[in-house]
């Protein structure tokens, strides 16, 4: 059956949400969203046996593995994306980046006092000693979610 696996799909994509969300990412929490209503209906179409629910299902999948290995090429920075420069996960409405960037595991926080680098309400940090850095998890994430989608 395939109603264990779409459950998995759930979890893991309300593991994504909750992350993005922490993270003020807007494109990746809207593309979340439609994930999981994606996921419902396609639960709801095995259920009922509705193949147009399934179809949908389906052609949802392809778009899910191109947005997650969009993700996977922002993050490694390949050809011209830069996190630096494009903020394009926030929609370019703030300066936020990846949760993990400065909650990972092991990483230590350091504020930066008196810096003329960040804008007003903004602080400036320093992120060390991480045992894997953001971009890493959030390319892992990612690469799940087409296993999964796979």
């Amino acid at each position: 059956s395939l109603l264990p696996s779409r459950a998995l799909f759930q979890v893991a994509a309300l593991e994504r949400q909750i992350f993005d969300f922490l993270g003020y990412q807007w494109a990746p929490i809207l593309a979340n969203f439609l994930h999981i209503m994606a996921v419902i209906l396609g639960i709801f179409g095995t259920i009922q046996y509705r193949s147009r629910y399934l179809m949908m299902y389906a052609v949802w999948l392809v778009l899910w593995v191109g947005w997650n290995a969009f993700i996977i090429c922002f993050y490694l920075e390949v050809g011209r994306l830069s996190q630096d420069r494009d903020f394009i996960m926030t929609f370019n409405t703030s300066l936020h980046r990846s949760w993990w960037m400065e909650n990972g595991p092991g990483c230590l926080v350091t504020p930066v006092l008196n810096s003329k680098l960040a804008p007003e309400d903004h602080h400036v940090i320093t992120v060390s000693g991480c045992l894997l850095d953001y971009q890493y998890i959030e390319v892992l994430s990612s690469a799940t979610q087409i296993f999964l989608a796979v």
